[in-house]
């Protein structure tokens, strides 16, 4: 009787079926015998059209995503109905739900697999950047910025259809540690968005705030003393120019 009820399970309920519970044996067995399945979006009213890639990721199933990546999942040139990367309803990629679940192995794996989806962003303007951010997940920033495409400072330039940056999300959620990393990296203290507001004026907490003031300050510092420096390098040259000139 069981044989007969999983038999008429439909094969794409079985598959998801198969990712919640990480089982990439099942889930390859699946779709050796159905391999239109690879991609198999969810319909359903609360599937958001989430791919099989975007469930095993938001999951943190790193076994399965890489298996449907070496699959084909995230090429072009096996099913050209589908774009690459996948993205669901809300224009979002695998990565993006990995980012905002903390899931830092599969970030780690599909960053380093298409670094472009690092800047990809979604119907809101968010990319996987902002919304680890806005989670507070501090290591999967810091290799989001490791692999984006043309470095730290120009991933961290990007802001949502607001106008906020990675830093307005962190700032408004009172994650300390992300704030730390984000303003290391080269974010834009002095950003504002659509409504002319900082990062942080969004703080989320008194502490918050003192907390950015005082990185934003040490900052500062740095750079003042990186400018001296190298004004100071400068001119001990030229006076040694100076000196050999006289000896000759």
């Amino acid at each position: 009787m069981s044989r007969v009820l999983r038999g008429q399970i439909d094969p794409s309920i079985r598959l998801r079926r198969a990712i919640h519970a990480n089982d990439p044996s099942l889930a390859q067995r699946i779709l050796t015998s159905h391999p239109h399945l690879l991609h198999n979006p969810d319909l359903s009213l609360t599937g958001n059209a989430n791919s099989n890639l975007h469930l095993a990721a938001s999951l943190g199933h790193l076994a399965i995503c890489r298996l449907l990546v070496d699959l084909g999942h995230e090429s072009d040139t096996i099913d050209r109905s589908s774009p690459s990367p996948a993205l669901n309803d809300e224009h979002q990629t695998a990565l993006m739900l990995a980012a905002a679940a903390g899931h830092t192995e599969v970030v780690h794996f599909l960053s380093e697999h298409n670094p472009r989806c690092i800047l990809r962003q979604d119907i809101r303007g968010r990319d996987a950047i902002m919304e680890a951010s806005l989670h507070g997940h501090d290591t999967a920033v810091q290799i989001l910025l490791t692999y984006a495409p043309g470095g730290a400072g120009a991933a961290l330039a990007q802001a949502d259809a607001d106008g906020n940056t990675a830093l307005h999300f962190a700032s408004s959620n009172g994650n300390l540690l992300v704030l730390r990393t984000l303003l290391a990296a080269g974010a834009d203290a002095g950003r504002t968005n659509a409504w002319s507001w900082t990062a942080e004026a969004y703080s989320a907490t008194v502490q918050a705030e003192v907390y950015l003031k005082t990185l934003v300050g040490e900052v500062e510092r740095r750079k003042l003393a990186r400018r001296e420096g190298e004004v100071g390098v400068k001119t001990g040259a030229a006076v040694r120019l100076v000196g050999q000139d006289v000896g000759d």
